[in-house]
Order: structure tokens, then C-alpha cells, then sequence
């Protein structure tokens, strides 16, 4: 891995970031910017060109409440002018039901992306969406109206209306170039860049292979000496892989883990870290759960021979959530969506990083 690699792959990132605010804000110009103009996408309920996919999808976003797309652990593979990424998405959105109350809904899912470079412009080449999860609770979501004016906050919305489009212009239109000159950087600095990419990709590992239960590349991501602190199992991190899997396995119909706000500090070759997590999963049994878990992993890494793995990780919880499984839900906005999540090599990412 090297810097221009480093600079692809944030590229790829802010097209995967500008799809979602597209969606968000029913912007179908900004949407179909994300695709090369032959590009595809299969959603399930839409497969097809994805200039046609932006323009139905955002008539729909228009026609009811506002959603949020959050993007995270973007894992991107990239090969010259070719990539391809899974990124975890959890999606709000809210529904007036079928024929009862309103219902809000959390729907865990991935995108299955590949990109090309063209003219020097990174834009995806085919979207193939997978539902892993969903937790739906009954009732809408009440946006409150203008009050204490110190207390107000703007509301999202979509297209114009939306708050967030003015104050991004007034961002852009204060940038200035004013002192700005040409930057070196010294191979120290350029290491640690590469290296804190390269523990990213570490952590991404892991939550594919908790959820996939795959604990060979699960057993990639420790040192053999390493220690592992997770409440379900304490102890040495390639028993953890193997272990936890077997966790997983026995418990749970699905897992569900998405990390965001990551913090890495690297110094040579140790590092430190703090990564957020939010986890969904669902038991198994005849009184299933749907389980929401928020908490860190607070890591320490170790490069040796010029590989670098988890060296000591520990699960710190910070809020816990549980009720009556609603994963079952199958109507609705689910009732197309029929690629679904899997253990192994059956899930769909594994063919699609083979093709």
C-alpha cells in the first residue's frame, strides 16, 4: 500500500458519503453523480441502470419522511483504476404500515460496490445491495416544532429545504487558499498514514469475520500471542477466533457489527486505538431477541515483519438494548429486498470479491 492508494480510496470514499446525503435528500442529480453513466445497481426491488434507479428512488424519498444513511467501515480493495468495497450501512427510515400504526425502522445492511477511474474521476460501476437485519418499532417519529429558539436545532429535509445544503455552500464558498504552499512530508509521516489505513482495514476484518463466522480470516487479525478481553470469551486472540465463531454460530440467527469514529494513534511500529461499535444481533430459540449493544474496543497493535495485528483488544460497554425480535418482518419495504446475509461462504461478499 502506498499514499496514492491511500488518496483512492477517500476518493471512493466521499462517492459511498455523496450516495448516501443523494438518498437522504432525494437529490437524484447528486445521486446519479455517484455512477458512471453506464452504471448499475441491483436492489432487489430496482435492477437496472442506475441513472433510471436515481430518479425512482428519489421520487419516493420525496413522497415520504426524511432518512438517514449511515455509511461506515468502508473496506476497499483497489487494483489501478478498478476497486471494489463492502461498506456496513444502517439506515433509519419510518413507514405509515400496512394496516396499523406508523413504524420507524433500523435496516442493517451492505453495499457490494465496484468502481472505476475515468478521466481521473472515481465513480461506482454497479451497487449490489444485501439485507443482513432490520429492528422495527412501532409508532412514528414526532420531529418537534419550533420552540425556545436556544434550543432549536434545524431538521433535515429534503432537497433544498434541507438545512444541511445551505450551510455546506456557506462552508465551501469561506475555503480559502491564502498561505497555502507546497507540503513534504518526511517517511515517517508518510508510514504512519499508511499504517493507520492498514489497522482500519484490521478492524473491518474483524467484524466480517465475526459475521460471517469465518474464523480463518478472523485468526488473521491477532498476533498468536495476543489477548483478547470480550466478556463472551477472555483470553488469547486465536482461540477467540475460533471460539467466538462457534458463539455465533450456536446463539444467534445473524450478527450485525458496524464501527465508526475510529481514533489511531501510531508510533513506529505500535499503535493504539479507540473504535466505536454498534451491534445488532438476534438470538435464536422460539422468544427470540433483537439485542442494540454500543460500546468501544479499545486495541493495541504490534507490526512485526511488516504485518500488523491486534496485539490486545477489550470490549468496553457503554449501553445496551433489548426487545421481542421484529427480524422477521417480511412485508412492506422488505418484501423485495431477498438478498440476504449469511454465515460463511454462502454470503454474497465472498463471490463478489472473487469476481
Amino acid at each position: 500500500m502506498n499514499i496514492a492508494q491511500i488518496a483512492d480510496r477517500q476518493a471512493i470514499a466521499n462517492v459511498l458519503a455523496q450516495h448516501s446525503r443523494g438518498v437522504d435528500r432525494a437529490d437524484a442529480g447528486l445521486l446519479a453523480d455517484c455512477y458512471h453513466p453506464d452504471g448499475t445497481v441491483d436492489y432487489r426491488f430496482y435492477a437496472g441502470p442506475a441513472s433510471e434507479f436515481a430518479t425512482i428512488l428519489c421520487g419516493a424519498q420525496k413522497a415520504g419522511p426524511v432518512t438517514l444513511h449511515r455509511t461506515a467501515q468502508m473496506w476497499t480493495q483497489v487494483e489501478g483504476d478498478r476497486a471494489w468495497s463492502e461498506s456496513y450501512i444502517m439506515a433509519y427510515a419510518s413507514s405509515a404500515g400496512e394496516d396499523g400504526p406508523a413504524t420507524q425502522h433500523l435496516i442493517c445492511g451492505r453495499y457490494l460496490d465496484r468502481h472505476e477511474r475515468r478521466d481521473g474521476q472515481w465513480r461506482m460501476n454497479d451497487r449490489t445491495y444485501v439485507l443482513d437485519t432490520s429492528i422495527n418499532w412501532t409508532g412514528g417519529l414526532a420531529i418537534p416544532g419550533l420552540g425556545p429558539l436556544e434550543n432549536h436545532v434545524p431538521s433535515g429535509g429534503h432537497g433544498s429545504a434541507d438545512p444541511g445544503i445551505a450551510l455546506l455552500a456557506q462552508a465551501t464558498a469561506k475555503i480559502t487558499t491564502r498561505g497555502v504552499g507546497t507540503m513534504t512530508y518526511d517517511d515517517s509521516t508518510i508510514d504512519a498514514v499508511i499504517s493507520r489505513q492498514q489497522i482500519a482495514d484490521l478492524t473491518m476484518a474483524y467484524c466480517r469475520g465475526v459475521d460471517r463466522a469465518d474464523a480463518a480470516l478472523l485468526g488473521t487479525v491477532f498476533h498468536p500471542d495476543s489477548t483478547v478481553v470480550s466478556g463472551a470469551f477472555n483470553g488469547d486472540g486465536p482461540t477467540f477466533a475460533t471460539e467466538i465463531c462457534a458463539v455465533v454460530e450456536a446463539d444467534y440467527e445473524q450478527t450485525f457489527h458496524s464501527i465508526a469514529n475510529q481514533w489511531i494513534k501510531v508510533e513506529g511500529d505500535g499503535a493504539v486505538g479507540e473504535t466505536y461499535v454498534i451491534a445488532v444481533s438476534t438470538s435464536r430459540g422460539e422468544d427470540k431477541t433483537d439485542t442494540l449493544t454500543g460500546g468501544r474496543y479499545i486495541d493495541r497493535f504490534e507490526r512485526r515483519d511488516g504485518q500488523w495485528r491486534i496485539a490486545e483488544r477489550t470490549f468496553v460497554l457503554d449501553w445496551l438494548r433489548a426487545e421481542p425480535s421484529t427480524r422477521d418482518m417480511t412485508g412492506g419495504m422488505y418484501a423485495a429486498l431477498d438478498l440476504h446475509g449469511t454465515r460463511g461462504s454462502a454470503d454474497p461478499v465472498y463471490s463478489f470479491a472473487k469476481a
